[in-house]
This record gives structure tokens, sequence and C-alpha cells, in this order.
């Protein structure tokens, strides 16, 4: 199986590739606008063949052993290690996103997901059997919930495919993935890569449709027993209130607006470097990108001075050139809307350096049919304005002035998000007070935007909640029973007085 061939379709339901049934659509290349692959989207119709799917393969997948699930994750993780050239390239080609991006993060962090999960499979955990009631013992299982619909964005397809499909599976669950109509292709590959490793047809698959037809069908079903989502926070609201209607457990990974806090003993070098990488990661379409820099005032101007030194030097360019630093946004369309924010900001504050889409990459190379946009630096915007609190996701980042530790603090938490945040100090007092204090699923301290999976990713406030990665995601893809047995074999329990009879 080629897992490159889409000359079927881009529906993946029961192990078989087919075309949708609704409106034909174009996957397009924004570094350039060439069409990188023609799909018809999915009905609803469609959407109720997947579920049936799942829901057929459920008894048999949640009935394997831990073990034999695991087997086949690891089989899974060998399939895509096999496949990552093409799962770099093609993930590139959709994204715009730089080869050494795809390549050095996107797919190697997949497969490490895989192969954490091949290990969780086996690690189902729970409150030690035991007498505690005195006269009985108790256990706890934790059993599969059932079909669980999700949807994933096109920041990043491949990973964000990864991240649903992953502890859903391992946990004996069946899944039906609607990955974004931009980019389904690398989630394509990865349900066929599922069915060359033996995970049984049905298991996983793929509808591939927009979201007001596919994704709100799918997150209604009601066949459908648990919804996660990954998107922007007014999305996430709608997917939680059609979920509600037949009570369905709901995970939400929604929008961020990333601190980055760099207080006056932090090492310069270090937080103007960070910051560069943290802002610019994925062209800043990351929901923990790092997007409002709140910097202690002894270091403000040299931070400043510093990031926009490293921004000019940023490579623009080809996504497939190994030198390019910086691809396109995934659309003129966001790329437009990215731009609308800088636009607006110029009326009351400063664009220090970028605010502009370019004509040139690094070699020279035309930009103009690609969806690029430089990198930006604003300064002298209030807290309030929408550049501070607004989620622009794109390659911007805003930097203030702070005085006191207090009001650093108080600042970073004044947005509705809570995903992630970092502080940057070399003082151990310092950093217990703001990983403490800073209201976000993830802290960093003295870095920004590196993920493990052994380690959550979720987010506090109007971003979210559930996790992503680690034994925490796959106890979230359960439900729990606690079973008692009596031990006493007495007939006439005590307790019984207590509704007739007496002692």
């Amino acid at each position: 199986m080629d897992l490159t061939d889409f000359g079927a379709g881009a529906q993946y339901i029961a192990g078989r590739q087919s075309r949708g049934s609704g409106d034909a659509f174009q996957v397009v290349n924004p570094a350039d606008g060439s069409v990188v692959q023609e799909i018809s989207l999915a009905s609803t119709g469609q959407v109720d063949e997947a579920v049936a799917a799942a829901r057929a393969a459920l008894p048999e997948w949640a009935g394997a052993t831990p073990g034999a699930r695991s087997e086949a994750l690891t089989r899974l993780a060998a399939v895509l290690t096999d496949a990552a050239a093409d799962l770099a390239r093609v993930e590139t080609a959709q994204t715009g996103k730089p080869i050494k991006l795809s390549t050095e993060f996107d797919v190697p962090g997949t497969v490490d997901n895989t192969a954490f999960f091949a290990g969780a499979a086996r690690n189902l955990e729970g409150k030690a059997a035991g007498e505690y009631s005195g006269d009985h013992t108790s256990y706890v299982r934790r059993e599969a919930i059932g079909v669980v619909g999700s949807i994933s964005p096109w920041n990043y397809p491949l990973q964000m495919a990864a991240w649903k499909v992953l502890p859903a599976i391992a946990a004996g669950n069946t899944i039906v993935l609607k990955p974004a109509e931009l980019t389904p292709l690398t989630s394509l590959m990865f349900a066929r890569a599922c069915t060359l490793a033996g995970i049984p047809d049905g298991v996983v698959n793929v509808v591939t449709g927009a979201g007001r037809v596919a994704g709100e069908h799918l997150v209604s079903h009601p066949d459908v027993a648990m919804v996660s989502f990954t998107g922007s926070t007014p999305v996430g609201k709608r997917v939680a209130e059609l979920a509600t209607a037949t009570v369905k457990r709901t995970h939400l990974e929604l929008g961020g607006k990333a601190p980055f806090v760099v207080f006056d003993d932090a090492d310069l070098d270090a937080a103007v470097h960070g910051a560069v990488a943290a802002s610019l990661i994925n062209s800043g379409q990351d929901c923990t990108a790092a997007t409002r820099a709140y910097v202690q005032r002894p270091l403000y101007d040299a931070f400043v001075a510093g990031v926009a030194e490293l921004y000019r030097e940023i490579r623009l360019g080809d996504p497939l050139d190994p030198r390019t630093d910086l691809g396109p946004l995934v659309s003129f369309t966001h790329r437009d809307r990215v731009a609308g924010f800088v636009e607006r900001a110029r009326g009351y504050a400063t664009v220090v350096t970028g605010g502009a889409a370019p004509t040139k990459g690094h070699d020279g190379t035309d930009l103009t049919r690609g969806a690029y946009y430089l990198p930006t630096l604003i300064t002298g915007a209030a807290q309030d304005s929408e550049v501070v609190q607004g989620e622009i996701f794109g390659p911007v980042l805003v930097v203030l002035p702070f005085d006191s530790d207090d009001e650093g603090l108080r600042l970073a938490n004044d947005t509705p998000y809570g995903l992630a945040a970092s502080a940057w100090t070399g003082n151990v007092h310092r950093s217990l007070r703001a990983t403490r204090e800073l209201a976000a699923g993830c802290v960093w301290v003295n870095d920004h935007i590196p993920i493990i999976s052994e380690m959550p990713h979720g987010g506090y406030k109007s971003s979210g909640y559930g996790k992503d990665m680690s034994q925490y995601s796959l106890d979230e893809y359960t439900q729990v029973k606690h079973v008692m047995f009596d031990t006493t074999a007495v007939a006439r329990k005590d307790w019984h007085r207590t509704v007739f009879g007496d002692r």
C-alpha cells in the first residue's frame, strides 16, 4: 500500500479509501498556490457510515488485551518510521511549513507519540484492590468509552491526528477523525498506516469534510460517545454545545495567547533567541507560540533590539529548501487575517520590523505567489488592545514592559486564555513563584515550546480542558467502573436495618 496514493479519495472508512460524495475541494500548497490534491468532501451519510464502521469494530478492539493493542501500536511506529520521508514531504506540501520542521519535529514527534502509547496501553492505572468497607473487596476497572469523534486542526495535521487517535485506540476505543479540509493528506496516510500495522478495519476512520457539515454531524451523532476537538475557542464552544445535547464526554484544546515573561535577572541572549524561536515556530501558527513578551524594564530596550535584529535575519523561502526558516501561512485568507491585526495596530502601536508580505526569498526566489508574511515585532501596545488580547496565529510578537514582579505576572495572566506560558529568570524563588502563579496548563522556565510524549498538554480557562499526550490523556479516554464484592456470605447484613427491620 502506497501511503501517498490519494487517487481513491479523501475518506478512509472500514479500512478502505473512497471518494467523498460532497463538494469538490482543492488542497493547495500555500507556498506557491499550486494544487496538491483534488478531493471530494464527505457528506453526512459518509459520517454515518464511518461511525457505523467504528461501532462495528468496537467489541473486538475493546475486548483485545492491552498487550495486543500495544503490539499493534508498536508495529504502527515501525510503519511510520519507514514512511517518515514521505510524511514530511506531504506535510510540507499541504501546510507550507519548512521541511526541516516537518522532518525534525512533526514526524519524529508523531513516531515517538506512537511508541509512547504502545507502552501506555499496557498501563491502566487505578486504586489498589482492597477491603475499604471491611466487608467488601473493591477494585477499579478502566474501560473503553466507545466510539470517539475527533476533529483536528490544520496547523499540525499529522501530529494532531496522532494526538487524537493514539490515546483513544490505546484505551480500546474506536475513532472517527475529521481533519481540517485544508490539510487532510497526512491524516489519511496515518489511517492507512494503521491498516498496514494490522489494526483492524473500522478502528481508525477518517472523514474529510467541512466543519458545518461533517464536523457538526459527527459531534451530534448519537452513536458517538466522546468528542475531542482542537481548534479555536469560538468553534470549541459550538462543539461543546452540540455535544451537550447527547451528554457526550468532551475534550477541548482551544486557543492560546502565551505570555513570555522576562525578569531582569534573565540571561538576555537566551531570552532573545528563545523568543524568536517560540514566536516563529510553524510561522507562529501554534497555540502555544510566544505571542506576548513582558520584559522587566531594565532589559526591555535590549530585548526589543535583539529580537528585531534576529527577525530581520530570518530566511523566508521555498519550504522544501532545508535552509528556509519560515514558510508561508496556511492560506492567503489567513495571511490577510494576520495582516489585518497588524494594520489596525499601526493606529495605536509601533511596528518595529516586519508588518508586510515579502516579495523575495532568502535566495532571491519570487514569494508573491505564496501566503508569506514577514516576522513582525510590535511595541507600544496597551494591555487591552487587540494585538495583546486577540489570538493572531501568525509570526507576530508584541513586547510590553513591566516594573515589579507582581505587575509582570498580573499582566501575563490578563487574557481569557491559559494554554502555555514561560518565565525567564536565574532566581529559583522567582521561577517557583512564576510556575505557581501563571495560569496555564504548561509553564516553561528558561525555554518555551518543547513538548514530550510523557507529559500532558492542555489548557486552563478559555483554552479548554482535557489533556493530550501522556498517561493523563490515556486515562481521559477511559471510563472508570467501581466493582465491589461481598466477602462475608452473610444473608442479613447489618446495614439492611436502615431500610427495614430492627437489629
